[in-house]
């Protein structure tokens, strides 16, 4: 015995349609034949059999008992533009038909007033008000296969039909249900997976996060560095969303056990979009993270990394050497690729060949040979490095020097007439230098092969349309070393917000930068294996400016605020 069933059963008697006494005698009656428990759909199915009801007086006492209206759909002519906001599938799927629409409001017909599922997800991935009225199951599905073109009927995909549609179509066939139908329609995921990554793009986010938790799917959005948590979808609807990116990005669908890796090209907002997906087993379920992958701004070359004058002259002049190392450091997430990609787009001539050794290759370039890593296969840093070497070069990008084999095999192409562009993980210019030498290449190797480093971080620009000017509390002049006479020549700006930039207040990314150039007395200093301290010391002598300095000439110029530069570079001394 059914809960809704028993329902529609209640209805049908608290209007007095069938005497109670005859319902008892149809329970009886079906008890006799089948010697099984009372099934009140079977009573649901004599009924109209019988001919004490049709399947639209049923109907009729559904929408009075719901306070809903009924619709005729032999009378109504849908149109396309509606057909194509709920497809086919879909519509077979949950047996609906969308009537009528505009931008806030879908009006679409029902056969079943206990079943939500339909309203509820077409509401929330169209983004639309809902309104339903009711009409016989078996009416919605010759309408369907009227207005859509196809047969429902002989379509061997046909999901098992809902509780009020065998109680108002006998004439249906009683099929078993298919376990192996999917839960929840194809398309209605494929929908909502489209609109969820064209919405972050609109946004400017830099990557999805799908975040399983115990009693909620989470979705949040990365954008200028920072995450914003949007509307979840349903609970029920994880696995089927999981499922359907991992097959977007050719992974295992079976595999829930071990990370995986792949990547998904698709069209979105007339433009071919490369996105890298990351899949994370957790204790609630796979966690996934999509990449949205950039190319425009790199052909802009490094004026758009948001480099000074002076600063950006001084890089493009190590680039230009013939020979010798350059390194960008930094954390994760501070810029380190896209400045290696920016700097190899502004050395990519005719004249020049260059090879990349990358593990993932995160950004196609054209007119650059890029080689991928594949541990697995014996493709290794280092494996890959002598192949290249062997390619005759003018230049080689390392994506990351991980270990002593790789730092070794890098230092000796520089030695060797290479120029060899790769990053590190450190704090600042001069960590490198140590880093290096941990890694076992001796201090004097390190003297001659290092040009410069490049250390970076990101932090948030100000929106151009709604920043507005602020004047610096005492202490956050003190904070970073100014005067009240030096601070009345600066333009400093705080975040608003805006529509165009959502309200943040702040639109896009800036990096701010630490470049060490070496001359004699620093490579004699790193010949000696001087310590770091000492090294910055000495650099800093010589004019290189850190990143908080560099940071806060951004802030006086009115491209970021103070708070900012301050939270991006805490680690440096006041």
């Amino acid at each position: 015995m059914t809960s809704v069933d028993a329902s529609v059963l209640k209805i049908i008697q608290d209007r007095g349609l069938i005497p109670r006494q005859t319902l008892l005698d149809l329970r009886r009656q079906i008890k006799d034949q089948t010697e099984v428990e009372n099934s009140d759909t079977a009573v649901i199915d004599l009924v109209i059999a019988k001919g004490h009801l049709t399947a639209q007086e049923i109907i009729t006492a559904l929408a009075e008992a719901f306070k809903m209206d009924t619709v005729d759909l032999n009378t109504i002519l849908v149109e396309p533009s509606v057909l194509r906001l709920v497809d086919f599938k879909l519509a077979r799927r949950y047996n609906v038909l969308p009537i009528k629409a505009n931008d806030r409001e879908l009006k679409l017909a029902i056969g079943d007033p206990f079943d939500t599922n339909p309203i509820d997800d077409l509401s929330y991935i169209l983004k639309r008000t809902v309104h339903t009225c009711l009409a016989t199951p078996a009416a919605i599905q010759r309408a369907i296969e009227y207005h859509y073109g196809k047969s429902v009927k002989k379509d061997p995909s046909r999901t098992p039909r809902s509780k009020t549609e065998k109680a108002s179509d006998a004439s249906c066939s009683n099929a078993p249900p298919n376990l192996n139908a999917p839960q929840e329609s194809t398309a209605l995921i494929q929908q909502y997976i489209d609109q969820l990554i064209t919405q972050a793009i609109e946004q400017r986010a830099s990557d999805i996060h799908l975040e399983p938790l115990a009693r909620r799917f989470r979705i949040r959005y990365r954008i200028d560095g920072v995450l914003h948590e949007v509307e979840n979808p349903p609970k029920r609807l994880q696995p089927i969303i999981i499922s359907r990116l991992k097959l977007m990005a050719n992974l295992s669908i079976d595999e829930k056990r071990l990370p995986q890796d792949g990547s998904i090209r698709m069209p979105i907002l007339g433009q071919n979009k490369d996105l890298r997906v990351s899949v994370l087993p957790t204790t609630y379920g796979e966690s996934i993270v999509i990449r949205i992958m950039e190319q425009e701004g790199l052909k802009l070359g490094l004026p758009v990394l948001g480099f000074h004058g002076d600063d950006q002259y001084t890089f493009e002049q190590l680039i230009a050497l013939p020979d010798g190392m350059l390194l960008v450091t930094g954390p994760t997430g501070s810029g380190k690729t896209t400045t290696l990609y920016a700097t190899l787009n502004s050395i990519n001539h005719p004249d020049c060949k260059v090879i990349t050794v990358e593990d993932p290759i995160e950004r196609d370039m054209s007119g650059i040979n890029q080689v991928q890593v594949h541990p697995q296969v014996g493709m290794t840093f280092p494996a890959a490095l002598r192949a290249i070497l062997r390619q005759a070069p003018n230049a080689i990008m390392i994506g990351e020097i991980r270990d002593s084999e790789t730092a070794q095999i890098a230092v000796n192409a520089a030695l060797t007439g290479h120029r060899v562009y790769s990053t590190l993980h450190t704090n600042d210019t001069t960590s490198s230098v140590t880093r290096l030498i941990d890694l076992g290449i001796q201090p004097y190797l390190v003297s001659a092969a290092l040009r410069g480093v490049l250390a970076q971080r990101l932090i948030r620009r100000l929106c151009p349309d709604c920043k507005a000017p602020y004047r610096p509390s005492q202490s956050e002049l003190r904070a970073v070393g100014l005067s009240k006479t030096e601070a009345s020549h600066t333009h400093f700006a705080q975040a608003q917000g805006c529509p165009k930039c959502h309200g943040s207040g702040f639109q896009g990314r800036v990096g701010i930068f630490e470049l060490l150039t070496l001359n004699e007395t620093l490579q004699q200093m790193i010949y000696e294996n001087a310590p770091c301290t000492l090294l910055r010391q000495k650099a800093r002598a010589f004019g290189m400016r850190s990143m908080r300095e560099d940071g806060l000439r951004k802030a006086a110029a009115g491209l970021t605020t103070l708070q900012e530069v301050l939270s991006a570079t805490a680690d440096e001394a006041s």
